[in-house]
């Protein structure tokens, strides 16, 4: 069965840094459930051989577990939580990480009527489904490649190739086609997704990065939260306080700084969202975030 071979792959080839010698190919094995922890989805295929995890992205949960893989085609805000993983039975994962010119390769050279035709708009950034024994298949001939050395360069971009097409051809497809489409809703949400991201701190209007991302308003709306679950202000808050926590891992005692680096001019507003999110105030969460080794919250595992 190819789920045996996958999770003995894995249980072999795993790394603390989840890294393999395979450029873009990643091997997750979790031993322990954690709270739910907030991180970035970034744009990457998860397929999971063990275990379960539920993410949640703004108002939308997904759960998926053994024999099912996610897509993620926007990098994104998620709260993670790994709900079956332990010592005797960790959860195992594999990720590719989804490049659009990959995506956009495999797109050109799918002959006319080789791919159902894709909806109007932008569809949802993070996607579930059950993965086809094809799917597993090459994902298996992909990690087996991790002990044939010489056949790796040759073969392994190969495989790749294979898997983008399976997904690019399957269920979620519409989701993953999007990435290597230069005009699609999704590309220009992107687009914007990324502006705000690196300027998180700094007040923007919407209709300003409606016109960056090349849309009307009233269509960046409706596509922008078709894709991230959020209202752009939503995300450059969500984006904020993340900041937010990361900087007050390493300065705990500059409480007030942090939030005029985030973007806050008021300390109460950012003390009270800050609580909202994560559940403790500012200065307790930081020396909470001292004595804790919390678990990434990507979408593998």
């Amino acid at each position: 069965m190819p789920l045996d071979e996958l999770r003995a792959l894995l249980a072999r080839h795993a790394r603390p840094d989840w890294t393999t010698e395979i450029d873009g190919v990643l091997v997750s094995k979790i031993d322990r459930s954690e709270p739910p922890a907030l991180s970035m989805s970034g744009t990457v295929l998860a397929v999971i051989a063990q275990g379960a995890k539920r993410l949640a992205l703004g108002d939308r949960i997904f759960e998926y577990g053994a024999g099912q893989y996610l897509v993620a085609s926007v990098d994104l805000p998620i709260t993670g939580q790994f709900l079956q993983a332990d010592p005797e039975r960790p959860a195992l994962g594999f990720g590719l990480t989804l490049d659009p010119s990959a995506v956009a390769e495999v797109l050109l050279a799918a002959g006319p009527g080789d791919l159902p035709p894709s909806g109007g708009g932008a569809t949802s950034g993070i996607a579930v489904s059950d993965a086809p024994a094809a799917l597993l298949d090459a994902v298996v001939r992909l990690l087996r490649l991790l002990d044939e050395r010489r056949d790796r360069a040759v073969l392994a971009p190969l495989i790749k190739r294979e898997i983008l097409w399976r997904v690019i051809s399957g269920e979620q497809g519409a989701t993953v086609r999007q990435l290597g489409l230069t005009d699609s809703g999704l590309s220009h949400v992107a687009r914007a997704v990324r502006w705000i991201r690196e300027h998180y701190a700094q007040p923007f209007r919407v209709e300003d990065v409606a016109r960056l991302a090349g849309m009307s308003v009233s269509a960046f709306y409706r596509n922008f939260h078709a894709v991230t679950a959020m209202s752009p202000i939503q995300f450059q808050k969500r984006i904020r306080l993340q900041e937010a926590r990361l900087l007050l891992a390493t300065h705990p005692n500059d409480v007030m700084g942090v939030c005029q680096r985030v973007g806050y001019d008021n300390p109460s507003q950012f003390s009270r969202e800050y609580r909202r999110q994560f559940g403790l105030p500012p200065s307790q969460d930081a020396a909470r975030l001292r004595h804790t080794a919390r678990t990434p919250a990507t979408v593998l595992p």
